[in-house]
């Protein structure tokens, strides 16, 4: 009696030990997309921003109030939804000074005990001391930047002009407030003595209050009525979401990115899965017709084939989620703050498990149905000329053209397969070609951005018009716009939005405007897409925001791109501020000449006592993102891979018996080897032109659709350039001629006995 069983096993053992090298690409396939997948949510679902982690442990407040006075604390505890107040504190502007740099520092005042309520997390070091007045605890992201560890002393300059002595001592991160230099002044805490001897002058500090909230959804809500009830005290507001955002580093369009590149390539996974499954059941139907001639039933044939090619698949998804946690925990440790919900990693385990058990059904569902004859050879169907080779034989090409343009759509459901199971890897690498270009474009020409200057210079002690001439005086400076960056409190929206102001209405700073027009006059501003939506207003409206307790109307004459604060900057001239806010000025923008180096530039003006920085681009905070593109790719071309195998193996059973007829008919061995590369490579080439072509005319639209989503706005878009298209083509073009010609060639020398 003959174990069923045990015979499917051997006979699956055996099958996979005769194509271990496509059984690896499958499995591999399958597990590139799943990691992607995995980690694209991960970054999608905010499991990668600290703020989460930072924010809980810390006892955060949901909101802080800026105001001039100190606020009603009674009254704003008895506010519906507030469960606990932190503060007041106060909080001084001063310049830190640190080996020989000087930057910009709020001072905020704490307890001595650590306290309830936006407790701040140390990290090195230790807390406030009343035995070591001059200690300070620094946040930890302003003080990387600065080179600054526990016990490394440092000095202040307050606005007297005054200088004091302070000295670390501690690192502390909190979910209060974003990380530098994104989110600026650097801060840090000091004891309420401490901040006294630094600002003197009651006159010169604000308080900040926090609250936090037993519902975050109640938080405009309870904006709306701490802003009535302090009654014009208001400076302005900070928000959770705020923070949040300023803590997502990129993560969002990195996740969008992958999911993009997961979903596009779990559907050319699962063409290339049912036209390997299919190839398979093609090439085994004699097998499989011998088995059921011995017994065997076409549950149990299905049932086998399902087995095989199914346990690839799976094979393929527990890999994949191997990979996506060793990515996770170590390449991106200091990113990832928590792992991946189970519901989401369930529901992508059980999607690609679904996607991959319907690929392998239906071919081996279709190779139940094989009639138990096993001495019928399986011939390849036969019918009328194609178009394709029509057109071959009208334009007179050689012979063993003809036949491999025939050939290559004799079969058209695997033909169709292949070609769409190429074209979607090929679409999606031309669309992750068009992200890297615009990242390029981004990096040569920052004006683009709003980074016509690259060098910020403040004034330190030196007044504004000592400040410009000095800065003038450089042979590589061309220009150098005045500027101010305010907090504007926006009525109605319970939050503040960032206000910069740069250049004058008569001599506006070159803002890279995508719609409308640059101001002209007092009063006019432009807006990135983020503050647009925020406000629901369009180019044309006006608005109402209040900068430090005096109203502003400005009227919004166009939409600029904007990569900061998603969007959400408002931008005009210093002239159309209150003079208090802008003069003197905050900063100078430098433009530089082309081709200077701004690092030159910035070490030169400092050499003469200036406080310069050096943008950043916001291209190289996505580095990251052509690594992303270059794993992807790998990832896509093994799906193509597995396609073009696939082909060969059926293009050489179907045409096995017809190498002997083409032999006899004069073919010499190389134009058999052309006949057989032709049949298997015109689906594929096909496949790449309509991917490219469909990838070159999407990539612009579905960028632009992205910076609409995220605030910076549309029309950064970029498609690849045409060197690097046909580059693309020309490569994907000669790996399928590859792959085909390796198995044509075998065949093509390969003894075959005479037909008779």
């Amino acid at each position: 009696m003959i174990s069923w069983r045990g015979a499917e096993g051997r006979w699956i053992r055996a099958d996979l030990r005769a194509r271990r090298g496509e059984a690896l690409l499958t499995v591999l396939t399958v597990a590139g997309i799943v990691a992607a997948l995995i980690i694209a949510a991960t970054l999608l679902e905010e499991r990668t921003n600290p703020w989460r982690g930072l924010f809980e442990r810390s006892r955060s407040a949901h909101i802080w109030i800026h105001s001039k006075d100190v606020p009603d604390v009674q009254a704003l505890a008895r506010l519906h939804g507030v469960t606990d107040v932190a503060g007041p504190y106060r909080s001084a502007p001063a310049t830190l000074i640190h080996r020989g740099r000087r930057v910009p520092i709020s001072l905020q005042e704490a307890p001595a005990t650590p306290p309830a309520v936006a407790r701040p997390l140390v990290r090195e070091g230790g807390w406030l001391d009343p035995r070591t007045p001059g200690g300070v605890v620094v946040e930890r992201s302003f003080a990387r930047s600065l080179g600054l560890r526990p016990g490394d002393p440092f000095t202040v300059t307050g606005l007297n002009g005054a200088t004091h002595a302070l000295v670390v001592a501690g690192l502390a991160e909190s979910g209060d407030q974003g990380f530098y230099p994104e989110w600026a002044p650097g801060l840090a805490w000091a004891l309420g003595e401490t901040l006294t001897t630094v600002e003197p002058a009651p006159g010169r500090t604000e308080t900040v209050t926090g609250l936090r909230l037993g519902d975050p959804e109640l938080t405009d809500l309870v904006v709306q009525r701490a802003v009535f009830t302090l009654r014009g005290q208001v400076q302005r507001v900070t928000t959770w979401r705020e923070v949040r955002a300023s803590m997502e580093l990129d993560n969002r369009l990195l996740g969008l990115l992958l999911g993009l590149f997961g979903g596009a390539g779990l559907v050319a996974a699962a063409l290339a899965l049912a036209n390997a499954s299919g190839g398979r059941v093609l090439t085994q139907r004699r097998d499989i017709a011998t088995l059921k001639s011995l017994g065997f039933t076409r549950g149990q044939v299905v049932r086998m084939l399902v087995a095989e090619h199914g346990a690839l698949g799976f094979a393929g998804i527990g890999l994949g989620m191997a990979a996506a946690w060793l990515i996770t925990v170590y390449a991106l440790e200091e990113t990832v703050a928590a792992p991946l919900s189970a519901g989401a990693l369930a529901a992508i385990v059980l999607g690609t498990a679904l996607v991959v058990l319907v690929a392998v059904l239906i071919p081996a569902w279709r190779g139940g149905l094989t009639p138990p004859i096993p001495a019928t050879p399986a011939a390849p169907p036969r019918g009328r000329l194609s178009r394709l080779a029509r057109l071959a034989l009208l334009v007179r090409l050689p012979p063993a053209l003809v036949l491999g343009a025939r050939d290559s759509f004799t079969r058209r459901t695997p033909a169709l397969l292949t070609v769409c199971g190429v074209a979607i890897p090929m679409m999606m690498i031309t669309i992750g070609l068009g992200v890297w270009a615009t990242l390029d474009d981004f990096l040569r020409h920052p004006e683009k951005v709003g980074q016509a200057a690259a060098l910020t210079a403040r004034p330190g002690r030196l007044t504004a018009e000592e400040m410009r001439a000095r800065v003038m005086a450089d042979p590589d400076v061309v220009a150098a716009y005045p500027g101010a960056e305010v907090d504007a409190l926006v009525p109605g929206q319970t939050r503040t939005v960032r206000t910069r102001a740069l250049g004058t209405s008569r001599d506006p700073y070159p803002f890279p405007v995508a719609e409308g027009r640059m101001f002209r006059e007092r009063g006019e501003a432009v807006a990135g897409q983020g503050l647009l939506d925020l406000l629901g207003v369009r180019i044309g409206d006006r608005v109402r925001v209040t900068i430090g307790g005096t109203p502003l109307i400005v009227r919004i004459v166009g939409r600029v791109i904007e990569p900061e604060q998603d969007g959400e900057v408002l931008s005009l001239g210093v002239d159309s501020l209150a003079a208090k806010d802008a003069d003197p000025p905050q900063f100078y923008g430098l433009v530089l000449r082309p081709g200077a180096d701004p690092a030159e530039v910035r070490s030169r003006l400092q050499a003469h006592g200036l406080e310069v920085d050096q943008a950043v681009n916001p291209a190289e905070r996505l580095a990251v993102i052509r690594v992303i593109i270059v794993a992807l790719v790998v990832v896509l071309a093994l799906i193509g891979l597995v396609d073009l195998l696939t082909v060969s193996a059926i293009g050489l059973r179907d045409h096995l018996l017809d190498l002997a007829v083409l032999k006899a008919m004069g073919l010499t061995p190389r134009q058999v080897m052309a006949t057989l590369v032709t049949a298997t490579a015109l689906p594929a080439v096909a496949g790449i032109l309509i991917g490219s072509s469909a990838g070159a005319l999407s990539a612009k639209a579905l960028i632009d659709l992205e910076g609409h989503g995220s605030g910076v706005g549309a029309g950064i878009g970029r498609a690849p350039a045409p060197g690097m298209l046909a580059a693309e083509v020309v490569i994907a073009i000669a790996a399928v001629l590859l792959v085909a010609l390796v198995p044509a060639r075998r065949a093509a020398r390969a003894r075959i006995p005479s037909v008779r």
